[in-house]
């Protein structure tokens, strides 16, 4: 070596800084080597382009060369490469970065450079107990030059022996690193950071079966894709290009949805693919599947701070070079553009889904099951979203028919106003456990609205906020003629000794464990002995308070019903004459209530079941 002398650093500990705290993993080394290799060849394309480079540019491509038995790793390209001053101006003086000047000497003809910081080469040294510098610059008459440096400020440049333009950055990997001397590690790495990076990665030759195992052959195995399909223009793609680039990121996925195509080149640069998976109901699914990429280079899948939390529901790609970041590329920095980034892939997802519902409103019900989850948690955590969701929401009744929220206000405005003008929309979780108060609504000539999803409880509410003089009822929390009221009830007069007694007949064959509050209603003749409900005020804070916002009292309560007793019923009528003395007869109108309601499980309903059993055998013996 000719020439010895001190990498420019205002301290010596600089290296240790950089092992331990610039990058939040040390595999980050790969990418930020191969980016830098790409930059490399960008930057020759600019070069050729501008006319300024008038030989031949040859097959632009990074070769990743592993050799296992000496633990070094090789990352070379075909670019510009480096004269002795640019390793000196842009090597040694760490945190300077070429990208920069060359963005805007170029910026008419290159393509993507990914590197902004000048720190990408450093990271090396986190895994390396060496690393070395071979490169040849594109300018005519430039010689070869060799840069080594073991990980201390001291560094030693001289001739090289390379003879092909570009650059070639060998890594000795340190003792305590050779997890990544495995040609299984490196391909890993490569699929992660670099499977969609703009110029052609080469790891190796593809392998063949044969003669019991497998061998190199002559072609290249490239590990990337240079054109995914955010880098194309959306009408040159069908919705088969798109199926198959989701089955390339998540093999193992149901097909989804739909999906929303995003370009927009001002005040941002943003392209992107985002897909609306099969949610179905459960919003415990897997967050962090939207990539995030910078110029085609992967950076994170974690994007909260980029889209909206529900945002984080979708699949697919996001790429923009105008994503603040901070030196190591890990995480996001606080910035405008992030904000405005964030409310345009919003706008975005709602300008989709309102096209579906005007164009492709069948497609949009088939789907609607897998859908409303999503859904229902943008209105509920993004206002703005909330305002436009409000036009294409749909809500399914128990009959499988689909309205808009508008639609089916219009619907029931003529059946189901109160006494007081107030429009109720009925509703059911369970089809079968509800049955019977849904077939009294429906004989009634009401709708019932199926509301099955685990975020309804809280959905009813901003409901309820956004319809005027509405209010939303369970179809199994009152009596049907107190759940929409056309006139003030007529309540049965009881003296308060016979309120007592019959509140004490009652409890006295309900199970045990819950709280139960006794009525006395007249409901006449037809209609069933005893009702069993569940305050919809009460029922729909605890189902909120098991989701948590600050409602947990409400779960911490025992459970309450009402139960309500059909004074004008026959057989409650004979209860009253004899006293409640015939309790077999009391017990099975409450286990008739309770089961209609889905309340009698485990030995209560065996019990019920083996009376019943007795009551037919004693008829059939009589």
């Amino acid at each position: 070596m000719e020439n010895k002398g001190k990498i420019g650093v205002s301290t010596e500990n600089i290296f240790p800084v950089i092992k331990k705290f610039l990058y939040s993993d040390h595999e980050i080394f790969l990418r930020e080597l191969v980016a830098n290799a790409v930059d490399a060849d960008q930057k020759m394309k600019a070069l050729a382009a501008s006319g300024e480079f008038k030989g031949e540019l040859g097959e632009l491509k990074v070769n990743v060369e592993l050799d296992e038995a000496a633990s070094t790793l090789k990352i070379s390209d075909n670019g510009i490469g480096m004269t002795e001053e640019e390793v000196d101006r842009y090597i040694n003086q760490i945190a300077f970065s070429s990208a920069g000047e060359f963005l805007e000497k170029y910026k008419d003809n290159i393509g993507a450079i990914i590197g902004h910081f000048g720190l990408g080469f450093y990271s090396a040294f986190m895994v390396a107990s060496r690393v070395t510098i071979d490169t040849l610059s594109w300018k005519e008459g430039a010689k070869a030059v060799r840069w080594s440096c073991d990980g201390n400020p001291e560094f030693e440049m001289g001739e090289s022996d390379r003879s092909e333009r570009g650059t070639t950055i060998t890594l000795e990997f340190a003792e305590d690193e050779k997890e990544f001397a495995t040609k299984g590690r490196i391909q890993l790495l490569l699929d992660k950071y670099c499977k969609f990076m703009p110029v052609p990665v080469v790891f190796g030759k593809k392998q063949e079966w044969k003669d019991g195992k497998y061998v190199d052959t002559e072609e290249d195995n490239v590990i990337n894709t240079i054109d995914p399909i955010w880098t194309k223009a959306p009408a040159d793609l069908k919705d088969e290009d798109y199926d198959n680039f989701y089955k390339a990121l998540y093999p193992a996925a149901e097909e989804p949805l739909f999906h929303i195509h995003l370009n927009v080149d001002y005040p941002f640069n943003l392209t992107g693919v985002l897909y609306f998976p099969k949610i179905k109901n459960n919003l415990d699914i897997q967050k962090n599947k939207i990539q995030l990429f910078c110029n085609q280079m992967f950076v994170t899948d974690s994007v909260e701070n980029i889209v909206p939390d529900f945002l984080t529901l979708l699949h697919g790609v996001i790429d923009s070079p105008d994503i603040p970041l901070n030196v190591s590329r890990s995480y996001l920095q606080s910035d405008a553009n992030v904000k405005k980034i964030s409310t345009y892939i919003t706008k975005k997802v709602a300008d989709r889904l309102e096209e579906i519902f005007r164009n492709e409103r069948e497609e949009l019900e088939k789907k609607w099951d897998n859908l409303k989850l999503f859904l229902e948690y943008g209105m509920l955590s993004d206002e703005k979203f909330c305002d436009r969701a409000m036009k294409f929401c749909l809500l399914k009744n128990t009959d499988g028919k689909y309205f808009s929220i508008e639609d089916y206000g219009k619907a029931i405005e003529t059946e189901q106003k109160d006494k007081d003008g107030k429009l109720v929309y009925l509703y059911a979780t369970d089809t079968e456990s509800q049955y019977s108060f849904i077939e009294a609504a429906k004989n009634k000539g009401y709708d019932v609205l199926l509301l099955d999803c685990q975020l309804d409880a809280h959905f009813v509410n901003l409901l309820e906020t956004k319809l005027e003089n509405s209010r939303f009822a369970r179809v199994d929390s009152d009596t049907i003629d107190r759940l929409i009221a056309k006139e003030e009830a007529v309540k049965p007069e009881l003296s308060e000794d016979a309120k007592k007694a019959l509140d004490e007949a009652v409890k006295s064959v309900m199970p045990e464990g819950n709280d139960y509050y006794v009525e006395a209603e007249n409901l006449g003749e037809s209609n069933d002995a005893v009702l069993i409900t569940q305050n919809e005020f009460m029922r729909r804070y605890r189902e909120m308070s098991s989701m948590g916002g600050g409602l947990n009292f409400y779960g911490q309560m025992p459970e309450s019903y009402n139960v309500v007793v059909n004074m004008e019923h026959p057989l409650v009528k004979q209860l009253v004459e004899g006293n409640y003395e015939d309790k077999e007869l009391l017990r099975q109108l409450a286990d008739l209530a309770l089961l209609s309601n889905g309340l009698l499980k485990g030995k209560a309903l065996a019990d019920f079941i083996s009376r019943s059993a007795k009551v037919v055998k004693d008829a059939y013996l009589k």
